[in-house]
C-alpha cells in the first residue's frame, strides 16, 4: 500500500479507501515479498563500533527468518506461543520478529535499559516460552528464571552463551534448516505485545494484530514525506523495543523495501549520530525531539555533511525555536506526528503537502478518525480542550485488546471512540495540539514512563513507605522525574540515602526510569479513595519554576 501524492492534504485524505486483505502475515510482507521482487537489494545494514559493518539482502534474511521459525519450533514454540526478544538493534532483534510473525507466534519487544523487576513483570505476564537475548542482559534474565515457570529456552547472543542451561543463538541457527512455509495467518491474528507505560499499578500489553501495519503506514508516509523515494534509507536512535522504532521505523520502511541501518549505541551520541547518517547515505530518520535539542549543542552540525531527506519527531512537543533550528542546520523542515503504543500513527505533518503549525501534531493520517472529545464521548468545538480519541470503527492500527486484562480494555472505549488519554485541542484549520497527559505519564527524553511502575519499584526499598513519582518541566528532556518520598518508620532522609535509592531504581527497574529529584515528605495529598493527587504536586513543582 503507497499513499497517491496529491496536491493537497484534503484530497490525500478525501480520497483514501483502507484496502486491507482478510488473509495477510506481516513477516511475510515485510521479507519473503521483497525477497522476491529485490533478492538481491540490501535490507539491514548492522553498524557495531569496533567492528566491521555488516549487509543482508532480503534474500538473506528470508533465509535467516526461516532457520529461525524451525529453530522456534523445534524448541516448543507453537502457534499463538509468546517470544521475549531483550536485544538492542540488531539483524537478531529484526528477523526474531519476522520469525515468529511467519509461524504465528507472538513477539514481545523488551528495552536493554530495563531491571529485573520491568522483565520479571513482562515474561510473566506475557508466558513467554522462549527469550532471545545476548551476553550482556543475560545475568538479568538468570537473576529471576526461576520466577518465570513459563520459560523453557533462552536463545543467546555471543561468545560462551552455550554453558549447558542456554542455547548460542548463532550455532542453532547454523543446524536449522533453511526452508520454511509460513502459516497462512489471517490479518485479525496476534502479531506482538508492546507494554505500555500506565500510571497506576502495572504495565499494560498491548496486542496487535498482523493488520497494524497497514494502519501504520498512512502516518509513516506522510511524515516521511511520501515514502518511499529512490535512495531512500532508514535509521533511528528509538530503540526498536519501541513501537516508535520497530514500527514506525524498521517495520513499516520494510513494507516498503527500504533499506535500515541497525545501530548498537551503548549511549545516544548527537556526533555519532551525525557521522553515521553521513557514513551510510541514511536520508530518513525518527527522533524524538530531546535527540535534537542535544544535536543542537554540536558545533558546526553542517560541517558533518548530514544529508538528511526526512526528519520526523514525537514523543513530547516539538517547539518552534527547535524546529527552525533543524531547518537551518539540517537542512529539513520536520514532520511532527502522534500516537500511542496502543493506536500508534494516527495524526501527522506533511511539509511537502501542507503548511507546518510548529508545536503541532499536523492532522489525521489518512484513514483515521481522529477528535477531541468529552467524557461522554461527545465530539468538542473548535478551540475547546478534551480527550484526544479515535474513532474505532474500521481501525487497522488499533490494539486487539490488552493482554489478559479485558477491564483495562474496555475502560478505554467510549460509545464509538477508543480513548487516547491525552488532552489536546483543534484549531479553526483542523490542525491538532497536545495540551497534556491525563494519566500522568512522564515524559523525559523521548520516553513515555508510567510513575505507577516506578512508585512500585520506590516502595520496594527498606526506607520508602509511600512514594509519588511526577515529571516536572525542563528544557532539554521535557521532564525529569522527581519522587516524593514518605519513609519508612526508623528512618531519615540523607544524600547517602538519595543516592541509594536512585540506584535502587536504576538496578530493579531501569536506568532511564531513576528519579533526578527526590525530595522527603511527611505526608502525601491523597484522595477520599487514598490515591496519590499527582497533579497537585506537579502543580506545586510548577508553580515553583514560574516563580523563579
Amino acid at each position: 500500500m503507497v499513499l497517491n501524492r496529491a496536491a493537497s492534504y484534503e484530497e490525500l485524505y478525501g480520497d483514501f479507501r483502507w484496502d486491507i486483505p482478510d488473509r495477510f502475515n506481516m513477516g511475510v510482507d515485510v521479507c519473503d515479498k521483497n525477497a522476491a521482487r529485490h533478492p538481491d537489494r540490501t535490507g539491514l545494514i548492522v553498524v557495531e563500533p569496533g567492528k566491521d559493518t555488516v549487509s543482508y539482502t532480503f534474500t538473506d534474511l528470508k533465509r535467516l527468518t526461516n532457520q529461525l521459525a524451525n529453530l522456534f519450533i523445534a524448541n516448543g514454540l507453537e502457534r499463538g506461543d509468546r517470544v521475549g526478544i531483550l536485544m538492542s538493534q540488531s539483524v537478531e532483534v529484526a528477523i526474531s520478529h519476522v520469525a515468529a510473525w511467519k509461524m504465528a507466534a507472538i513477539s514481545i519487544p523488551l528495552f536493554t535499559l530495563f531491571g529485573e523487576d520491568a522483565l520479571r513483570f513482562r515474561l510473566q505476564n506475557s508466558e513467554a516460552r522462549i527469550l532471545v537475548t545476548d551476553m550482556d542482559n543475560l545475568p538479568k534474565i538468570e537473576a529471576i528464571r526461576e520466577d518465570l515457570p513459563y520459560l523453557q529456552t533462552i536463545l543467546v547472543v555471543g561468545q560462551g552463551a552455550d554453558d549447558g542451561s542456554n542455547l548460542d543463538f548463532w550455532s542453532c541457527m547454523a543446524k536449522a534448516a533453511d526452508a520454511f512455509t509460513p502459516v497462512d495467518t489471517e490479518c485479525e491474528d496476534p502479531s506482538f505485545i508492546c507494554y505500555t507505560s500506565g500510571t497506576t499499578g502495572n504495565p499494560k500489553g498491548a496486542l496487535h494484530a498482523h493488520r497494524t501495519i497497514f494502519g501504520h503506514l498512512t502516518g509513516m508516509e506522510m511524515f516521511h514525506d511520501f515514502l518511499p523515494e529512490d535512495g531512500d534509507r532508514m535509521w533511528t536512535p528509538a530503540d526498536w523495543a519501541w513501537v516508535g522504532g520497530l514500527m514506525n521505523c524498521l517495520i513499516c520502511s520494510w513494507h516498503h523495501g527500504v533499506t535500515n541501518v541497525a545501530y548498537r549505541a551503548r549511549k545516544y551520541d548527537p556526533e555519532e549520530a551525525l557521522r553515521l547518517v553521513a557514513d551510510h547515505d541514511i536520508r530518513n530518520t525518527f527522533m524524538p525531539p530531546t535527540a535534537l535539542n542535544i544535536m543542537r549543542q554540536v558545533e558546526n552540525v553542517r560541517g558533518f555533511n548530514a544529508n538528511f531527506r526526512t526528519i520526523a519527531v514525537a514523543g513530547e512537543p516539538m517547539g518552534a525555536e527547535l524546529f527552525h533550528w533543524a531547518e537551518e542546520n539540517l537542512g529539513v523542515r520536520c514532520n511532527e506526528f502522534y500516537g500511542q503504543t496502543e493506536c500508534n500513527l494516527v495524526v501527522s505533518n506533511c511539509q511537502a503537502i501542507m503548511g507546518v503549525k510548529p508545536g503541532s501534531m499536523g492532522k489525521p493520517a489518512p484513514g483515521h478518525v481522529v477528535e477531541i472529545i468529552d467524557d461522554d464521548g461527545n465530539i468538542l468545538a473548535t478551540g475547546k480542550e478534551g480527550e484526544l480519541a479515535v474513532r474505532r470503527e474500521d481501525e487497522p492500527v488499533l490494539l486487539l485488546e490488552y493482554w489478559q486484562n479485558p477491564e483495562a480494555t474496555e475502560a478505554q472505549r467510549r460509545d464509538q471512540w477508543w480513548r487516547m488519554g491525552d488532552l489536546g485541542t483543534k484549531d479553526e484549520d483542523g490542525y491538532l495540539w497536545f495540551v497534556g497527559r491525563a494519566d500522568d505519564v512522564i515524559t523525559s527524553s523521548g520516553y513515555r514512563i508510567g510513575p505507577g511502575e516506578i512508585e512500585d519499584c520506590l516502595c520496594k526499598h527498606p526506607a520508602v513507605a509511600l512514594a509519588a513519582a511526577v515529571g516536572v518541566p525542563d528544557t532539554v528532556r521535557t521532564e525529569n522525574i522527581k519522587v516524593f518520598i514518605k519513609l519508612a518508620a526508623g528512618h531519615n532522609g540523607s544524600p547517602q540515602l538519595e543516592d541509594d535509592i536512585r540506584g535502587f531504581v536504576k538496578t530493579y527497574l531501569s536506568p532511564h526510569e531513576y528519579p533526578r529529584m527526590i525530595e522527603f515528605v511527611s505526608e502525601l495529598p491523597l484522595t477520599a479513595t487514598g490515591k496519590i493527587k499527582r497533579k497537585n504536586l506537579r502543580d506545586a513543582e510548577i508553580a515553583k519554576l514560574t516563580e523563579d
